[in-house]
């Protein structure tokens, strides 16, 4: 396949990956956005995570809540957080509880019930994600899964589960940070948007 080729047929298949998703994850998204309104609602944080191209997705969608999303919207900062952004953390729980505990500790440390897990897997089996919802769970902490293909594990494990319909990590992930932006500016506009 030639470069033009693959440009082209590339933008196509994300095209066609982003309308397939509209109906099979409408009602998730839709949960997603409530069950966040709800928590920022009763003083409640969201806590993001994920692994790689996942990691970069949690702290990119974490600012869009803590800066803002929409610039016709002016509105205070509304608490989220990255569980992935911190080195000295990450490395340390990799070395002494496993990376498998890495989200799990940092969520126990800073989770409150009521507050809102964000968990995002293109395959939805990352142990230490896996392991960030289960304690979520215990800690009464709402869990909305970003996953991809089967959904995985997460899909049974998340009070709210948004998979996207495609096996291909590429559309996966511009999926996860479509629909990651969709919740973010809903959430901006229920909030503290003007009727």
């Amino acid at each position: 396949m030639n470069t033009a080729h693959f440009f082209e047929e590339s933008l196509r298949e994300s095209a066609a990956a982003k309308l397939a998703a509209i109906e099979p994850c409408r009602s998730a998204t839709l949960r997603a956005i409530e069950a966040i309104v709800a928590s920022y609602r009763n003083g409640g944080t969201v806590f993001f995570c994920g692994n790689g191209g996942s990691a970069a997705d949690a702290q990119h969608l974490a600012t869009e809540l803590m800066i803002r999303l929409n610039h016709d919207i002016t509105r205070p900062a509304l608490g989220a957080l990255s569980l992935a952004t911190d080195p000295s953390n990450m490395t340390a729980g990799g070395n002494d509880i496993g990376f498998e505990n890495v989200f799990a500790r940092n969520l126990q440390g800073l989770g409150r019930m009521g507050d809102v897990l964000v968990a995002i897997s293109t395959s939805g089996n990352s142990p230490n994600v896996v392991r960030a919802v289960e304690l979520a769970r215990e800690q009464g902490i709402s869990t909305v899964g970003l996953l991809g293909g089967s959904g995985g594990t997460l899909a049974g494990a998340c009070d709210v589960a948004i998979v996207v319909p495609t096996t291909n990590t590429q559309r996966i992930q511009e999926l996860h940070i479509t629909l990651g932006h969709i919740i973010c500016e809903s959430v901006e506009r229920e909030l503290h948007g003007t009727a």
